[in-house]
């Protein structure tokens, strides 16, 4: 989620190895994704991800969302079984129509991430869980959606329509769709509102379309619980990549490995006008692989692109705050995302992923950046180790920020007046540690979905001097000078998903 700090704001070792997702997952990448998802949450998982997910030939292991998420018009059961839904069911002896395929799904989060150090009630450099010692109900996540299929001529058509209630509809508004409707600590936001097209064009295999609003697609985690493998966010899939975007995106087929990316949009978290940021458009350019090496190496190169700032007036608030609009030189300003992935799957039980983000905004002059690895190991079914370790450098200081009251995250976006607190120029290293446990003796009594709960420990240190942790800031000045060098705390979240 790219992030727009305050403008006038400006001050100015490692390589982790490890990262991944596990056996039998599903990666989506960015912040459409970039998580693990058994198969328990296969169901799950393709409600809440723009393209529909192909597993690997391996049969384990994540693969990259924008793979074979379109029928092969070459076939003739598009609609096969596998295609069938949660919703109806055709009778016996009689071939699916196409609205047997209609799917609807749910997930319910709720957790703590408990901090017994802070004085400010906040984790810095979070967003989701940045409530300390609060006992959270995260999201409750629904959709209905349709999988791509075929409707005649080589052409198909799907769409996912999805909706988020909870602490963290907070962070992922689209401005001009329904945002500010609830302004407290529990908000409701549209996540995803989009028609999937396949069309035989070009190339054999075709191009696939998606027009509305989609999740972003850089990053390592998304939004979804199960689309990451923890509780707790890092740094770069949090603060330097879009979470939402509107507009149109095409995945076009070159080979049966080899993807090409290209969309245009409005902007991170912005539609058109008046909800808009500036009368620029941005978009996205790059490649997602899947099955290389022997179906061992997943993964995508993908840039996004455009002036991102606001171009209304600076405004200001009667206790000091201010907005981020500049005025018209917004609509020159550029902002670069670029994000590379990759998962390995070493086996059927071990899969380890690299994730390099880079972002560079011409308006606050920041370069910031990290890398981020995880390890995921399936000890067994229920049981599944996750490790993650990250570096991630702000140079200016203005990208980490704490967004204090309900609405910041909201009002900046709208060019108002909003409070928040920001660090020194800062190089953040992190090491989280969690499992993920499917409890057998619960789920094999519940009827619909599955339950799982996810316990971490995670340590975040300033590798550079800076003390941004457990400390808030004021309005006079809302940099954190004289916090901690570090964060140790403690978090869990239970999921519940069908």
């Amino acid at each position: 989620m790219t992030t727009f700090p305050h403008p006038g704001i400006v001050a100015g070792m490692l390589l982790v190895v490890g990262v991944g997702t596990a056996p039998d997952t599903a990666l989506c990448a960015g912040e459409s994704g970039g998580a693990a998802s058994s198969p328990d949450d296969a169901s799950q998982r393709a409600a809440s991800t723009a393209p529909r997910v192909r597993k690997a030939t391996t049969g384990t292991g994540p693969v990259s969302e924008y793979l074979g998420n379109a029928p092969n018009p070459n076939e003739p059961d598009t609609l096969s079984t596998g295609h069938i839904g949660n919703l109806f069911s055709p009778p016996p002896g009689k071939a699916p129509d196409y609205w047997d395929g209609l799917e609807a799904h749910l997930s319910v989060q709720g957790g703590i991430a408990g901090n017994p150090w802070t004085r400010s009630g906040r984790n810095f450099g979070q967003f989701y869980t940045d409530r300390a010692n609060t006992l959270t109900l995260n999201q409750v996540l629904g959709s209905i959606s349709h999988p791509v299929t075929e409707i005649g001529g080589g052409y198909g058509v799907g769409f996912v329509a999805e909706i988020l209630y909870g602490s963290d509809a907070r962070f992922d508004p689209t401005i001009g769709m329904a945002d500010k409707l609830i302004t407290g600590l529990y908000q409701i936001a549209p996540t995803q509102a989009h028609i999937d097209l396949h069309a035989p064009w070009l190339v054999s295999r075709g191009i696939d379309f998606q027009i509305g609003q989609i999740y972003g697609l850089l990053g390592a985690e998304g939004t979804p619980a199960l689309a990451r493998p923890l509780y707790t966010f890092n740094y770069a899939s949090a603060y330097i990549v879009p979470f939402e975007t509107v507009g149109v995106l095409s995945t076009t087929h070159l080979t049966a490995q080899l993807d090409g990316i290209l969309g245009v949009d409005a902007g991170n978290s912005t539609t058109f006008g008046g909800a808009g940021n500036n009368s620029r458009p941005k978009g996205y350019i790059g490649l997602a692989f899947a099955h290389m090496m022997h179906g061992k190496l997943d993964g995508h190169v993908i840039g996004h692109f455009g002036p991102q700032g606001n171009n209304g007036p600076t405004r200001f608030s009667a206790d000091g705050w201010t907005s981020i609009g500049i005025g018209r030189a917004a609509n020159s300003k550029m902002l670069y995302n670029g994000d590379v992935l990759l998962t390995y799957h070493f086996s059927d039980r071990l899969a380890a992923t690299l994730n390099a983000t880079y972002m560079h905004d011409d308006i606050t002059r920041d370069d910031a950046y990290g890398v981020t690895s995880y390890l995921a190991w399936d000890i067994n079914p229920s049981l599944r180790l996750n490790l993650r370790g990250e570096i991630f450098r702000d140079n200016t200081g203005t990208t980490i920020a704490a967004y204090t009251s309900t609405t910041s995250y909201t009002d900046m976006l709208r060019n108002a007046p909003y409070p928040y607190y920001i660090a020194l120029p800062t190089t953040y290293g992190e090491l989280t540690v969690g499992v993920t446990y499917k409890p057998e003796f619960v789920n094999r009594h519940i009827k619909f979905g599955k339950f799982q709960v996810r316990p971490e420990i995670r340590l975040d240190k300033s590798l550079n001097g800076t003390q941004p942790f457990n400390r808030a800031a004021t309005v006079e000045d809302p940099v954190v000078r004289h916090g901690t060098n570090n964060m140790l705390w403690f978090s869990c979240d239970a999921v519940w998903s069908f």
